[in-house]
């Protein structure tokens, strides 16, 4: 707690201290994080690919800028940002202001996860890890086929080596189905108020349905952290919206993919309410782009583009030309698997 003494120096910490940002209880957890996290995927190889001392200081300058939760995975090889980043800092339980870090694995089986989360561990140099899910589960089918990985979590908690277990989705259907699983501590759902890339089954679904699955969750103790509140960078020119959306909602953080600086200096800001109403980054020199690890080839945002600026390559993975393509991201809304985005 700050104490207010007549020294000027002790203003200035005042003044600090307010303008940090207060730090919302992860459900039932005992895990508390700012209302705005950041997810390391943006700097990864599938993404902007930054140099490892360029992407650690992105990671190292969010959490010097107040941010302490931090979401990464097995898939997006981005250990080593995190690892560097936080080199000197004490990520011991004792410390209360360490990085809270999540991470997730695809795997299924209880031996795929076992080593996924020890992977995780040593290469983070780390011996306990706060938040760790099942990545990407995409409707019941996929939850029972995994059942082998969650018990793996479960025995992970139980041992103490993992704080919380829960699920990612893009999926309105596994949302609603975590409500109902007391062993569940985090749902990490897509949502924005687009609805851009959110699903039931193999059908898209709404915003609305989302938000209300999320509410469900919310209400049974889960704890909630957000991910695609601009829809991969496409609903940018809503800023204000977009964010609003997703806060009123009730979640406890949005999960936001920032590479640089003043991305980071933007969403603190927000966080401590110090932008107006109508505030709007530039986004001018933001391109369309297909993350090339999430495409899976369907096509559709080929035949959805007018201009004829996004073709198949060699692999069967989409692509875009830049000297064809407009910005409009009218393709974005019909990618199932939301690989479209802006930057």
């Amino acid at each position: 707690m700050c104490q207010m003494t007549f020294s000027f120096d002790t203003f200035l910490f005042a003044k600090k201290c307010e303008d940090i940002m207060k730090k919302n209880k992860l459900g039932n957890t005992d895990i508390y994080v700012t209302p705005i996290a950041l997810g390391v995927l943006t700097v990864g190889f599938t993404q902007l690919n930054l140099p490892l001392k360029e992407g650690a200081d992105i990671v190292r300058y969010a959490y010097d800028s107040g941010i302490n939760l931090f979401d990464t995975a097995q898939y997006y090889e981005t250990y080593p940002y995190i690892r560097e980043a936080f080199k000197d800092i004490d990520m011991s339980l004792d410390n209360p202001d360490r990085p809270i870090i999540a991470s997730k694995s695809l795997d299924g089986s209880y031996e795929e996860m076992e080593y996924a989360i020890n992977e995780c561990l040593e290469a983070l140099g780390i011996d306990r890890i706060d938040i760790f899910k099942l990545h990407e589960v995409r409707q019941d089918p996929d939850w029972d086929s995994r059942a082998g990985a969650w018990q793996c979590l479960l025995n992970y908690k139980k041992k103490g080596i993992v704080s919380a277990i829960g699920v990612s989705t893009h999926h309105v259907d596994v949302v609603e189905k975590m409500a109902d699983i007391p062993e569940c501590d985090i749902v990490f759902p897509l949502i924005n108020y687009a609805g851009l890339g959110i699903r039931r089954g193999s059908e898209a679904a709404t915003a609305e349905e989302m938000e209300a699955a999320i509410k469900r969750c919310i209400e049974a103790g889960k704890g909630v952290f957000a991910m695609k509140a601009f829809g991969g960078g496409n609903l940018t020119g809503t800023y204000m919206k977009s964010l609003n959306y997703v806060r009123d909602i009730g979640c406890h953080s949005i999960m936001v993919g920032m590479g640089k600086r003043e991305e980071v200096d933007d969403l603190v800001a927000y966080a401590e309410g110090k932008l107006s109403d109508d505030y709007q980054p530039d986004i001018r020199f933001k391109k369309i782009q297909i993350d090339q690890g999430d495409c899976e080839g369907c096509g559709n945002c080929i035949e959805r583009c007018t201009s004829k600026a996004i073709y198949m390559q060699s692999n069967g993975i989409a692509n875009v030309d830049h000297d064809k393509c407009l910005t409009c991201g009218y393709c974005a809304p019909v990618c199932p698997v939301r690989a479209i985005i802006m930057w």
